[in-house]
């Protein structure tokens, strides 16, 4: 090749370089466009909210525009008619279930299992009566005692019998839902992408995830937390305050949670994040500043 052959093609080369990134911002710009931004759908455990009955903790939680109820699992078979007639003309859906069971899922004591087992079967099946998008628990907490080792063969374990327990809810019309904790709580599940490669090792619609802003202080990024699990596995968020589990906004700059709903934003996350939390002043106050908070973050993620 010629000098000159040389030098043409070479320039040419880099223009075309050049144009490159435009044509790939504009490409990007285009995209975001067409994002579907959605709503963010805050839900209350029952403790949450004031009242000195369920109806009127419910009529608090209209006050302020939340869309989700998430009651306990312990008697939720016993509760469903009055869940059903409490929520009847409100703007509000019960979102997960959490916990309520006997035993755990790790258990090696057959008899512990075994109350996991029916139990949680139980609370399932109620779960979905009452049309929740599914009900939270843990492989193992780190109190619970004696528990299957940490190995591979205990993971393939929890696989297998997450499959028919997905299946079971799939059957029931919800799902059963994996929460990673931090490691001051649980030894196994710590990571919202272990939970998530978890609930796909199952290989059943019926096993989901979920993060946790208070137990995602394990994670290097809310963002990339998130994201590890997309929309086919993350069925559900809770969230408190960054230092002591309280109402967010109570620990000042730490409860910036911008990061992770920027994912939840970006996935197209529709369902519901619930405030899983105590608090350190008057719920009457503290539980609106907390929502407003949250609504102002969700706008600027």
């Amino acid at each position: 090749m010629k000098r000159r052959q040389f030098m043409q093609t070479t320039l040419a080369g880099m223009a075309g370089m050049a144009v490159t990134p435009m044509a790939f911002a504009s490409c990007a710009a285009n995209k975001k466009e067409n994002i579907v931004v959605p709503d963010l759908n805050l839900s209350f455990q029952e403790g949450i909210p004031p009242g000195d009955s369920l109806s009127e903790k419910l009529d608090f939680m209209e006050s302020l525009g939340i869309v989700g109820f998430e009651p306990g699992g312990r008697g939720l078979a016993g509760r469903v008619n009055e869940i059903q007639d409490a929520l009847k003309n409100r703007n509000i859906k019960v979102s997960a279930i959490c916990a309520g069971f006997d035993g755990f899922i790790l258990a090696e004591d057959p008899e512990v299992k075994a109350n996991f087992d029916s139990s949680i079967r139980d609370i399932v099946a109620a779960a979905g009566e009452l049309g929740s998008t599914g009900v939270i628990f843990v492989p193992a907490f780190n109190g619970q005692k004696p528990c299957l080792p940490h190995t591979i063969e205990t993971r393939e374990y929890l696989c297998e019998q997450l499959h028919e327990l997905g299946e079971y809810a799939v059957k029931c019309g919800t799902t059963v839902i994996l929460e990673p904790l931090n490691r001051r709580e649980c030894f196994y599940v710590r990571l919202v992408s272990d939970a998530a490669a978890i609930a796909r090792d199952s290989h059943s619609e019926g096993v989901k995830c979920m993060g946790d802003f208070w137990h995602m202080q394990e994670e290097t990024s809310d963002y990339a937390a998130f994201m590890s699990a997309g929309t086919k596995y993350l069925q559900h968020v809770h969230i408190a305050s960054r230092g002591r589990r309280s109402m967010p906004g109570e620990d000042g700059e730490k409860d910036d949670y911008r990061d992770g709903f920027r994912a939840l934003k970006e996935m197209g996350y529709d369902k519901y994040v619930t405030f899983e939390c105590g608090s350190q002043g008057d719920r009457r106050e503290t539980v609106p500043a907390a929502v407003e908070l949250l609504r102002a973050q969700w706008q600027e993620a």
